[in-house]
């Protein structure tokens, strides 16, 4: 194999995986009992089974596999990285309510919460397994600061790909919201801001570390102008779009009761469905708006955990998948999943499902390792480059550690991960580059995440109290 080099003549630096156990999840969903991976720069140069070519120049790395099951990173599609600092309150409520509670504390987040929030969160999911994340945030407070510039720094240092979903709200309690007035944004200003945040920091070059998306919160606490309006600039600047929808029996009466039709349809005539678009939740979806997100492309960020924690229902996940929905997972703010981990949600997808009208036919192990990582590039729009593990794409994969004991008795890999307790991470490549080494993570001190953290939390507590 022909060795590359950089304009200087600098050969390209590899890392060569061996001994290991391969879910490729490409098309074929292709494995290796034992095989190997080689990265040559930022990229996926191969992947096969036995032992890498002999004589590859430039290898600084080797690691020795046995034991460890490779797959590609894991990919978040819907977040909250704010809610770091209110986990565990509101235990016992449904959406609605447990929104009317936190929205007054929430409302008063600032830069610094918000950046050490991005980095519990995003640490926590990287440690397990996430390579790229999608956090919606869509509170920002006047005199908040930066925030999204707090955010993106925040996620740069612990090193994972970011889609940012610039949410806003500008329906407040006065319009028949839920966030508390001085909350919410109008809608002349939460377009703007959101445009700035797109000319500031969307790239979309091959291998980008950011998107922004447009990202408006939800039926309930933004007006049809902001969800028209926002369509139109998403559509005119070229980024994703994202919202929540169909979430839970009480917003499917507010839509009826409001905008005189379902979620599904009120989304199509905002132009709010296409392939450009993805949707949180997506629990009480009947057949028709099945087929309208098949027919236009729509994209559902699946949270399994999130909606059981607020009682929300079982998301028809398997009649999505057969009817060519794209489909992801989502770990869901952590004010409503606490563990804050989405290899987990492989797990739980899986498991839901079979509570479902499909039982035990609901979701496999190969289909729950699939919406979690190529479902989620899918929905993410970015399937040319992650979510497989295929020569040419990026270099962003996870070495699971399965020859413990909590595995020590499931033969099959693919299963022991899904199935069996949370794997550790050996190893979590992003663009080639070490993220996770040894259940660590690899560019930021963990300790001092959660004393900040902590610190921050209180602070808040504080601040929202009056004190």
């Amino acid at each position: 194999m022909a060795a590359s080099a950089s304009p200087d003549g600098a050969v390209t630096q590899r890392l060569v995986i061996e001994n290991c156990a391969l879910a490729t999840v490409d098309a074929q969903d292709t494995e290796y009992a034992t095989g190997h991976v080689v990265v040559a720069g930022n990229l996926i140069e191969s992947v096969g089974a036995g032992k890498a070519p002999e004589g590859l120049p430039g290898v600084v790395r080797r690691v020795d596999g046995t034991g460890h099951l490779v797959t590609p990173g894991l990919v978040n599609t819907h977040h909250h990285f704010y809610q770091w600092l209110t986990r565990g309150l509101a235990t016992d409520h449904n959406l609605f309510n447990w929104l009317v509670a936190l929205y007054p504390t929430w409302a008063r987040i600032d830069a610094p919460m918000l950046a050490a929030a991005t980095q519990g969160s995003l640490g926590m999911m990287v440690k397990g397994g996430v390579t790229t994340a999608a956090d919606h945030h869509y509170v920002f407070p006047r005199g908040s600061g930066d925030l999204v510039g707090a955010e993106l720094a925040a996620a740069a240092e612990i090193g994972a790909r970011i889609t940012l979903a610039r949410g806003s709200m500008d329906r407040s309690e006065k319009d028949g919201g839920l966030p508390p007035d001085f909350a919410v944004e109008t809608t002349e200003g939460a377009l703007l801001a959101t445009e700035e945040a797109i000319d500031k920091h969307h790239d979309a070059s091959f291998g980008s570390m950011v998107h922004i998306a447009a990202a408006p919160c939800s039926p309930f606490s933004v007006s049809t102008e902001l969800m028209r309006e926002g369509a139109a600039l998403a559509r005119r600047k070229g980024v994703r779009m994202h919202t929540h929808g169909s979430e839970t029996v009480e917003e499917e009466k507010f839509c009826h009761e409001l905008f005189g039709m379902g979620p599904t349809d009120y989304f199509e005539s905002t132009g709010w469905l296409g392939d450009d678009v993805w949707m949180a939740h997506c629990v009480h979806m009947n057949d028709s708006d099945i087929a309208a997100f098949a027919r236009t492309g729509t994209g559902v960020a699946h949270c399994p955990s999130s909606n059981a924690r607020l009682a929300a229902g079982i998301a028809r996940v398997p009649d999505m998948l057969a009817a060519g929905v794209p489909v992801g997972l989502g770990v869901d703010g952590t004010a409503s999943n606490e563990s804050g981990e989405l290899h987990t949600e492989l797990r739980n997808a899986l498991l839901i499902n079979r509570l479902g009208a499909h039982r035990e036919a609901a979701l496999n192990a190969r289909k729950a390792l699939r919406l979690g990582t190529y479902g989620g590039a899918q929905v993410l729009g970015r399937t040319a480059e992650i979510g497989s593990l295929e020569a040419g794409k990026l270099a962003d994969l996870v070495l699971w550690k399965l020859d413990g004991l909590g595995h020590s008795s499931i033969a099959d890999p693919v299963t022991a991960l899904v199935f069996g307790p949370p794997a550790p991470v050996t190893l979590s490549l992003v663009g080639g580059r070490p993220v996770v080494e040894d259940n660590h993570l690899s560019n930021v001190d963990e300790d001092t995440l959660a004393r900040t953290a902590r610190a921050e939390a209180q602070r808040l507590a504080r601040i929202a109290a009056g004190d």
